[in-house]
């Protein structure tokens, strides 16, 4: 779905108040990474991506990385609570790929989740929470 001209993939789930998503996989692993209005939000053009390293324990609302723009290094919070399993090995020589193509090639980590029930509360899924939700976060921060 587009929301204020960013792209929302249904099936994913969002934390909203930190502009992260969270697709839970075939396997019941999570991948995450950021909005594009997340990523809009930080200033646009990463040009640095450094996801924790594998078997780091994280939690939901807790930082999964960094990312480096123009001018600022941002925390990337992560959607969920789990153990990193994978990091996208490509942001080392292509951070680019996390504001190009933020659901696809631009995903940070992998997780195996610690408790997606307990997070969920948390998180906004299908078109009636999420666009509600993303519109009065882009009204707050004043994109229009």
């Amino acid at each position: 779905m587009l929301i204020k001209g960013f792209l929302f993939p249904d099936e994913l789930h969002y934390l909203v108040e930190h502009q992260v998503w969270l697709r839970v996989e075939a396997d019941g692993r999570g991948c995450v990474g950021i909005t594009s209005l997340g990523i809009h939000l930080a200033g646009g053009e990463i040009y640095m991506a450094r996801p924790k390293r594998v078997g780091t324990e994280v939690v939901q609302g807790g930082s999964i990385g960094v990312v480096e723009l123009a001018k600022a290094i941002v925390s990337v919070k992560s959607p969920v609570s789990g153990t990193v399993v994978e990091v996208n090995e490509r942001l080392g020589a292509a951070p680019a790929l996390v504001h190009r193509d933020p659901y696809g090639e631009g995903w940070l980590a992998r997780l195996v989740l610690s408790d997606l029930a307990a997070d969920a509360a948390q998180l906004v899924h299908g078109e009636a929470a999420v666009r509600p939700a993303m519109e009065h976060h882009a009204w707050l921060n004043r994109v229009d």
